[in-house]
C-alpha cells in the first residue's frame, strides 16, 4: 500500500475584522489592534445616563482636549489584556524573590533605627498616595474616550493598586507583620503636618471633573514628583544611610516608572501635537498643577531632604514636559 502525503493551503475568507480592515487594509493584524480598535460603542445607546443626562454614556465631550481620532494613542509597548498580564507576571515573579530573600536573610534586622523609622514615615505613607492614583486611573478607565487610551489606563490603575500592596508589605516587614508600621504610617498621613498638602492634593484630584487633565496632573505632573523624591534621592539618602536593602523592595517601582513613562510621554506628546488649542490647554494645565503639586510637596520634601530636593525634581518635570513639546 502506497501512502500519499499533500499538504493544501487553505485561503482564509478575510484576514480581520471589518473595522480593523477599514483603519489599516485587508491584510492580517496584530493581536494589539484586534484588541484595541473600535471597540468601544459609538452609537445606538438606549438613552442618556440619568446621572449626567448631557453626555452620552461613551461621550468625547467630558474633557476639553478635542481629537479628531482618539485612537491615535497608540500604545508604545502594545499591552493588550495578554501582554500586560505576561509582563507584570514576570516583573512580579521578580519582586517576589526580592522580598523572598529579604526576609529570608532578615535583613529589616541589619537596618538601624533612624532608617527603619524614616521609612515608616517617609515611604510607607505613599500607599495612599498610590491608591488615590488608582481611583484616579480608573476614573479615567470609566469617562475616557477610545480603548485605546482607556485600556492603558486601566492597567495603570491596577498597577497602582500593586504597588500601594508592595508598600504595605514593607510595613509588614519591618514590624514583623504585627501591623504596627502601617498604623504608625497611617498615623503620620493623617496628622503629620508635614503631610498634610498631599492629602489635600490627592483630595482635589479626586474631584476634578476632566479626565485628561486628571491624567496629566496624575500620570505626568505628581507622578514624575514623587518618584523622583521618594525612589530616586530618597532611595540614595537610605543608601548612604545604610538603608541600601531596601532598594530591593522597592525595584518593582523603579522597572514599573520606566515602563509607564514611556507610554504617558507618547500621550501626552501625540495630545499636544494635534492641535495648538491642545497644546495652550495642556500646558495650562501642566503649570497649574505643577504649582499644586510642588506646594504639597514641599514640607516633606524639605524634612525628608532637604531644601534643594523639591527644586530639583521640578527640573526633571520640566525636562520631561519640554522634550515632549509642550512649552
Amino acid at each position: 500500500m502506497t501512502i500519499q502525503i499533500k499538504t493544501s493551503t487553505l485561503e482564509p475568507v478575510r484576514n480581520t475584522f471589518a473595522n480593523i480592515e477599514r483603519r489599516f487594509g485587508d491584510k492580517p493584524a496584530t493581536r494589539y489592534q484586534e484588541a484595541t480598535y473600535d471597540l468601544q460603542a459609538e452609537s445606538n445607546y438606549h438613552y442618556r445616563p440619568m446621572w449626567d443626562p448631557e453626555h452620552e454614556l461613551n461621550d468625547p465631550r467630558r474633557t476639553a482636549l478635542v481629537m479628531e481620532d482618539w485612537y491615535v494613542f497608540k500604545d508604545p509597548r502594545q499591552f493588550y489584556y495578554g501582554t500586560y498580564v505576561q509582563q507584570r507576571a514576570r516583573m512580579q515573579e521578580n519582586a517576589e524573590h526580592n522580598y523572598a530573600f529579604f526576609e529570608k536573610r532578615d535583613l529589616a534586622a541589619r537596618m538601624s533605627d533612624d532608617v527603619r523609622n524614616d521609612v515608616i514615615r517617609y515611604l510607607i505613607p505613599l500607599r495612599h498616595v498610590e491608591q488615590t492614583a488608582n481611583l484616579n486611573n480608573m476614573y479615567g478607565t470609566a469617562y475616557g474616550y477610545g480603548t485605546a487610551i482607556t485600556q492603558a489606563l486601566l492597567y495603570n490603575s491596577m498597577d497602582r493598586l500593586g504597588i500601594a500592596q508592595y508598600l504595605s508589605r514593607i510595613g509588614l516587614i519591618l514590624d514583623g507583620n504585627s501591623g504596627d508600621a502601617l498604623a504608625q504610617a497611617k498615623q503620620f498621613w493623617m496628622d503629620d503636618s508635614i503631610w498634610q498638602g498631599m492629602r489635600a492634593l490627592c483630595e482635589e484630584t479626586l474631584i476634578t471633573k476632566d479626565w485628561f487633565e486628571l491624567f496629566v496632573a496624575q500620570d505626568l505632573v505628581i507622578d514624575t514628583l514623587v518618584y523622583q523624591l521618594f525612589y530616586v534621592q530618597f532611595d540614595q539618602q537610605l543608601a548612604d544611610a545604610g538603608g541600601q536593602d531596601i532598594a530591593m523592595l522597592t525595584e518593582f517601582v523603579q522597572e514599573w516608572n520606566k515602563d509607564t513613562s514611556r507610554w504617558v510621554d507618547a500621550v501626552l506628546k501625540i495630545s499636544g501635537a494635534e492641535s495648538e488649542e491642545n497644546k495652550t490647554l495642556i500646558a495650562g494645565w501642566i503649570e497649574a498643577w505643577r504649582g499644586k503639586a510642588a506646594e504639597a510637596l514641599a514640607p516633606v520634601a524639605q524634612d525628608m531632604l532637604g531644601p534643594d530636593a523639591l527644586t530639583e525634581a521640578l527640573q526633571v518635570l520640566d525636562k520631561r514636559v519640554a522634550k515632549a513639546g509642550i512649552k
